[in-house]
């Protein structure tokens, strides 16, 4: 691998952009979004919910500050695909411990750097999210890019929280990190016991419920109602994840007789969306998503206006929400719907991130919250 082998990102819509391999050779196809944040580049390569997209950072200055294991949301790189404006520097960060080409390389991860990002951002705003497909290596040719993109069916109707999911339970037991020692807090229990469905989960989202005196069991995407009961939980988290929620049936029958039962609910991203469905609404496709850590969100109950990190491309129809299910958070950027709770149920979800690291942090009292929720249903 040198700096100067060819790349090309090719769009369904027909636009090509030729660049620079910044990770292996090969090609990798996806649905291809940008993401506005400014930071956080290692949080957004290793957060499932990007499972099947390629991403382009909207940031010039991406693999500034190296990488580390500290910050990965997962075990792995889990997006499609890369997409930069520039070839990445010499890290220069006292947390570095690899370099971002290296790790791209190590990761498997199929990258192209050296294209006009402005240019590309713009086509997703005017046209939507696009099927596309980066071809990096010497034989890389525009014809057979623009084939593979055209050929890639879109999330629509796909369900990949399984695919991402884990396959056996686990206890979490670990805190936030603590910059000082760069190490995370250890907690050996809980006073609240929270199984939290896998659907992509994002670790800070367990280390928040950690800090919280939360006991967890982290569960498959797939596991019944049944048995998620029988670990006598105090509450259920429905995590974050990639793909379509409508196919996750299984996630929606089990959370349907969470609310039947009256377990204490909190969904996040993709768990939002689930309990949507699940309280009787639909989701509905969004034009190209959210994607930053700069989206303004307005509490409805306080006016409060939050400024958020999100990472979603479904949407909760709120046309078609039952008359039990009360809006709490609005989009103040297009007016989607980004939170709710149910009247009849110990129930509430959010669309963004309020786990968000590196933050922002300010819908992190939603943690509070269900804590809380979980007081006063165990009084």
């Amino acid at each position: 691998m040198t700096p100067t082998t060819p790349a090309l990102l090719a769009l369904a819509d027909g636009s090509v952009f030729r660049g620079v391999s910044i990770g292996i050779d090969g090609s990798t196809v996806g649905e291809v979004v940008f993401n506005t944040a400014m930071t956080g580049y290692q949080e957004i390569l290793t957060d499932p919910s990007y499972r099947e997209q390629i991403v382009t950072l909207t940031y010039p200055h991406i693999g500034n500050v190296g990488t580390n294991d500290e910050d990965a949301e997962s075990e792995k790189v889990q997006l499609a695909g890369l997409v930069l404006r520039e070839v990445p520097r010499p890290a220069s960060s006292w947390r570095s411990r690899k370099g971002f080409r290296e790790y791209l390389h190590d990761q498997n991860v199929v990258a192209i750097a050296g294209i006009d990002t402005r240019r590309l951002t713009r086509i997703l705003r005017d046209k939507g999210a696009q099927n596309g497909c980066i071809l990096a290596g010497p034989e890389a040719t525009e014809k057979e890019a623009l084939k593979r993109a055209r050929a890639f069916p879109g999330l629509k109707g796909m369900d990949l929280a399984k695919v991402v999911s884990v396959t056996e339970p686990y206890a979490w037991t670990r805190g936030s990190w603590k910059l000082e020692t760069n190490v995370e807090g250890e907690h050996a229990g809980g006073q609240r016991h929270v199984v939290v469905y896998d659907f992509g989960i994002k670790r800070n989202i367990l280390r928040m419920l950690t800090d919280r005196g939360c006991r967890i069991t982290v569960v498959p995407a797939q596991t019944s109602a049944a048995d998620v009961l029988a670990l006598q939980p105090d509450g259920v988290m429905l995590s974050n994840g990639p793909g379509d929620p409508e196919p996750c049936t299984y996630a929606i029958d089990a959370t349907r007789e969470f609310l039947a039962r009256k377990t204490p609910l909190f969904g996040i991203c993709l768990g939002h969306q689930i309990l949507g469905i699940a309280a009787g609404g639909k989701t509905l496709k969004m034009k190209f998503g959210h994607h930053g850590a700069n989206h303004p969100v307005q509490d409805l109950q306080s006016g409060h206006v939050l400024i958020t990190s999100q990472n979603h491309g479904f949407a909760v129809d709120e046309a078609t929400l039952p008359a039990n299910a009360v809006i709490t958070h609005r989009s103040l950027f297009d007016g989607s719907n980004q939170g709710i709770r149910l009247l009849d149920a110990p129930a509430f979800s959010f669309q963004g991130h309020p786990e968000a690291s590196p933050g922002p942090h300010d819908v992190g009292y939603l943690f509070d919250k269900f804590v809380e929720l979980i007081e006063a249903h165990r009084q």
